[in-house]
């Protein structure tokens, strides 16, 4: 029998729903007003079970705030999973910045333990290079230690230059080392890296989470722009994964490359492809019923 996946949402998907709810309204739905009623909303409407935040929601929050977004996830059942800082930290820094850099670190890290979160996830800037690798790896260390007295996981997503391959990420999780540090690998990133299932097959097994990046639906055959989530899922599935997969609107071709067009683009419905991805992803991790009970012919 293969171990549950837990589905959650990234919400950073729904960015715009909460800077803008009147335009994206509906006659069906009870828009979010803000990030406290978003665990509601993600358990209620979208049947979802955790939410992933990125930091820039919490932009502007004390502790009280803090803790009033985890009471509003312990009521709606919905737990804050994971933290996400989105702008890449350099570990291979140890000037001014590199200070800056730990104390924003442990300001997360103070955050994620109020709401109850077991991992924060980052990004590393760096240059693909064996002296860069090392100079990672020691500057990861150091934020382990200052991110230990949060009992927090540190986990790594995949970013341009040293950790864009996923043999060169694990090679530096594997330097790192201890079981405090782990991958938040994308279904985005594996697509973009021209080796979707390997790329997935080789991170799966140090994530304690997976943004599963929906780009959009074929309207005539409803099929995921691009790649197929059912074969992401057997992808990680195949290596044992039983963690969560967070479903993280990214659109899709320009819109997903952050390119402007000359055009408007048009109205995107973040929540109708939200829904379509979280019924082909509970299909693709459920398990089959056996019918022991059926009478033979």
């Amino acid at each position: 029998m293969q171990p549950e996946i837990l589905l959650t949402l990234s919400a950073g998907s729904v960015r715009p729903l909460l800077a803008n709810p009147q335009a994206f309204a509906t006659d069906d739905l009870k828009l979010p007003q803000s990030v406290f009623e978003l665990p509601e909303f993600v358990a209620t409407d979208l049947q979802l079970r955790g939410l992933n935040l990125p930091t820039d929601l919490l932009k502007g929050f004390g502790l009280p705030e803090i803790d009033k977004l985890r009471d509003a996830a312990d009521r709606a059942h919905c737990p804050v999973l994971l933290v996400f800082e989105e702008p890449a930290i350099d570990f291979t820094e140890r000037g001014p910045n590199w200070a800056k850099a730990i104390e924003r670190l442990k300001r997360l890290g103070l955050a994620a333990n109020r709401l109850g979160c077991p991992s924060i996830a980052v990004r590393a800037h760096a240059a693909d290079t064996d002296t860069a690798l090392e100079a990672t790896a020691a500057g990861v260390k150091l934020a382990l230690k200052e991110l230990d007295k949060f009992d927090l996981n540190l986990l790594l997503a995949p970013h341009e230059g040293l950790t864009y391959s996923a043999a060169r990420m694990t090679d530096l999780i594997k330097k790192i080392g201890g079981f405090r540090i782990g991958s938040y690998p994308s279904f985005a990133h594996a697509y973009a890296s021209g080796d979707l299932e390997n790329t997935l097959r080789k991170l799966a097994p140090y994530a304690p989470a997976i943004a599963a990046s929906v780009r959009g639906f074929d309207e005539k055959t409803g099929e995921h722009d691009g790649y197929s989530l059912e074969v992401c899922v057997d992808c990680v599935r195949s290596v044992g994964y039983g963690n969560t997969l967070a479903l993280d609107f990214v659109g899709r071709g320009e819109e997903a490359a952050g390119k402007k067009t000359a055009k408007k683009p048009a109205k995107v419905d973040i929540i109708g492809a939200l829904l379509k991805a979280r019924i082909q992803l509970e299909a693709a991790t459920s398990e089959p019923e056996l019918a022991l009970d059926e009478e033979e012919e």
